[in-house]
């Protein structure tokens, strides 16, 4: 008895026309939804330096202190780095991006 590989399976019919199911880029994602990633990020690490950049966030200082972060490795307040983790300093990187100054 020969029985086929293909017998009894549908035939698999793609529509372009269905919605995709990739995830959505992060860059794709609400303003919010980003930066609340970017702080889970550093919180896990950093609880502290979280802390302060919730305190900052919305403020001028807020990317001086980020920036101060990545080029120091320090945040002024005696307590020196010592390399962060590449998902720290990018969540850095991407959170200075996203900071808007909230002028009240």
């Amino acid at each position: 008895m020969t029985i086929s590989k293909y017998a009894d399976f549908p035939e698999i019919h793609h529509d372009d026309g269905e919605a995709s199911t990739r995830p959505i880029p992060m860059p794709e994602l609400p303003r919010q939804i980003q930066v609340e990633h970017n702080m889970a990020i550093i919180r896990a690490k950093h609880a502290r330096i979280a802390t302060a950049i919730e305190m900052f966030w919305g403020h001028r200082d807020c990317v001086e202190y980020l920036q101060q972060m990545i080029l120091n490795g320090a945040d002024g307040s005696g307590k020196a780095r010592v390399e962060f983790k590449h998902q720290v300093l990018a969540a850095f990187i991407n959170l200075i991006a996203l900071h808007e100054i909230n002028e009240s």
